[in-house]
């Protein structure tokens, strides 16, 4: 525990200690504060480690830098059923270019329109931020790099 949640635990008891009594008060008492969604914030050991934010580099040319990611929810549409669209935005000159595609798609699955409707036209980019995971982005690359 941090000093700030014994701090709010210990003000929690004397608190209670005044007006109410029960037997093993304080060690109910003490699961509550355990269990306190402030306290939890505060104590560093529960929470998860965040990552350093990284400062990405501001592009030199358009289609450098692209952000890319997935607008989930929308209901089925087209003949092929496709359910969220590739949002793909160049951080250039913030030009969006919007791609139906499947949930459950593959890395490979991605690749092949982004290849075909966005690089034929753009060119390779140099960086990709998305909101997938490393592993996703990861094997994105590689599925470009061999269509290339």
């Amino acid at each position: 525990m941090t000093a700030l949640s014994q701090d709010i635990c210990l003000r929690t008891e004397q608190e209670k200690q005044t007006c109410i009594w029960w037997p093993m008060w304080q060690k109910d008492v003490a699961e509550y504060c355990k269990a306190c969604d402030r306290c939890q914030k505060a104590n560093k050991s529960t929470g998860k480690r965040l990552g350093n934010m990284i400062k990405s580099q501001e592009p030199s040319r358009p289609w450098e830098i692209v952000h890319m990611y997935w607008e989930t929810g929308l209901p089925p549409g087209g003949n092929r059923s496709y359910n969220p669209c590739l949002v793909i935005v160049n951080r250039f000159s913030k030009t969006p270019i919007f791609l139906p595609c499947h949930k459950d798609d593959t890395a490979m699955d991605t690749a092949l329109p982004i290849w075909d409707r966005v690089i034929s036209w753009t060119g390779i980019f140099t960086n990709i931020i998305s909101d997938r995971y490393p592993k996703f982005t990861s094997a994105l690359w590689t599925n470009l790099h061999q269509l290339f």
